[in-house]
C-alpha cells in the first residue's frame, strides 16, 4: 500500500496535483485545503489514499496525515463517498469540520454542496463519538518534546499493532519526559509495556 509520494509538482491545479516520482507522474486528486498548501512549491510530500474499484483507481492525495485519516473517516460513513468526503475537505477545514461534528452543527456541514440534511445527521451519529476518542487527528502534534518524526513512526506503529490514537496520546507525553531522545523502537517497547 502507498503511503505517501514525495517528488517534484509537475502540475498544481485547484482539485489534482501530478507529482512526479521517479520518472513517473503521479495523477492525484486533491482538496482546496491541500491546494492551498502546495501552493508556491517546487517539491512535495503527498499522502496518499488509493482508491480502487473494479472500474476504476485513484489516488487521492493530502499535504497532512490529519487530513487523510480525517478524510478515510468520512467515507466510511454509509453514503459517504470520496468525491463527497473531498468536497467536505474542500469546503470546510480538518478543524471546522471536526467541530462542526462535535457541536452536531447540522446546518454548517449541510451548507456543503451535495450534503443534505439526513447527510449531515448521519455524519454527526456515526463520527462523533470516533472524533472524541481521537480517530481522525494527527496526535503527534500535539506532543512538544522529542523528535516529531520518531514519535510520528512509533505512534504509528501502535496503531497498526491495534491501539487507539487517543490511548497512544495518553502514554506518549510520559515516555517522553522521562527520555526525550528516545528512539523509535525505544517508545515502541515502553508503549506496549503500559498500553
Amino acid at each position: 500500500m502507498i503511503d505517501y509520494i514525495k517528488g517534484q509538482i509537475a502540475e498544481l491545479t485547484p482539485t489534482a496535483v501530478v507529482v512526479e516520482c521517479c520518472g513517473i507522474g503521479y495523477n492525484i486528486l486533491i482538496s482546496l485545503q491541500t491546494y492551498e498548501a502546495l501552493q508556491g512549491k517546487a517539491d512535495t510530500k503527498v499522502y496518499i489514499h488509493h482508491y480502487l474499484r473494479e472500474d476504476e483507481e485513484l489516488y487521492y492525495g493530502f499535504a497532512t496525515r490529519d487530513e487523510r485519516e480525517l478524510f478515510r473517516l468520512l467515507i466510511s460513513v454509509s453514503g459517504i463517498g470520496a468525491s463527497i468526503a473531498r468536497m467536505l475537505l474542500s469546503s470546510l477545514t480538518c478543524e471546522e469540520l471536526r467541530s462542526a461534528i462535535l457541536s452536531e452543527d447540522i446546518h454548517k456541514i449541510k451548507s456543503v454542496k451535495g450534503i443534505g440534511v439526513k447527510s449531515a445527521q448521519r455524519l454527526v451519529l456515526e463520527l462523533k463519538d470516533k472524533i472524541v476518542k481521537g480517530d481522525g487527528a494527527d496526535t503527534p502534534a500535539l506532543f512538544t518534546t522529542g523528535n516529531p518524526a520518531v514519535v510520528d513512526e512509533a505512534t504509528n506503529a501502535l496503531v497498526m499493532l491495534g491501539f487507539s490514537k487517543a490511548a497512544i496520546a495518553k502514554v506518549m507525553p510520559a515516555l517522553l519526559k522521562q527520555n526525550p531522545s528516545a528512539r523509535v523502537e525505544d517508545l515502541i517497547k515502553a508503549a506496549l509495556q503500559r498500553l
